[in-house]
């Protein structure tokens, strides 16, 4: 039986697989880019939201903490774009979140994370360790492999996605 590593970049495509790890090393970047310009403590208060038509929007939970990013704004859009050049990063937009927007589920706080071996990616510790997904997928089984699975739910969701991307093709 595949895993669903498997099943999903079968339906992705290696593309889909690279752009998001691209996405995930910049979401990842935060905590180093704040402390490397000398306001670590903004980390903690703060996250990118979301990266769209080159615009990277930070959100953060307090008034004070966005005074304290603005004065950083520019150095901040720089080490973004030395560090992500491929991503054409054109400016920096802060935010403040709406309450309980910023907050993580509680079961995730203060969890360890490990990075994946097989592709570089930092994973919550709540995720079951990382599996060697070298062997190379069939995409005529996934079909039968989708429907083996036993959640009726996901099961159709999942035949409705790679519908969807076959669609797109």
């Amino acid at each position: 039986m595949k895993t669903a590593g498997d099943v999903l970049s079968a339906l992705f495509g290696n593309d889909f697989v690279q752009t998001a790890n691209k996405h995930s090393k910049l979401f990842d970047s935060w905590t180093d880019i704040t402390a490397k310009n000398g306001i670590a403590a903004a980390a903690a208060h703060s996250r990118i939201k979301n990266l769209n038509n080159g615009i990277l929007l930070i959100e953060m939970d307090h008034p004070g903490w966005k005074q304290i990013l603005q004065t950083k704004q520019s150095k901040l859009l720089n080490d973004f774009r030395i560090r992500f050049p491929e991503m054409d990063i054109s400016g920096i937009s802060l935010m403040l979140a709406k309450p309980d927007s910023s907050k993580q589920p509680e079961d995730v706080i203060g969890q360890s994370e490990e990075i994946c071996e097989t592709s570089g990616t930092t994973i919550p510790s709540s995720v079951p360790p990382c599996e060697n997904f070298t062997q190379p997928v069939n995409e005529e089984n996934v079909a039968a492999d989708i429907e083996s699975i036993k959640d009726d739910e996901l099961r159709e969701k999942l035949l409705k996605l790679g519908q969807t991307i076959a669609a797109r093709k």
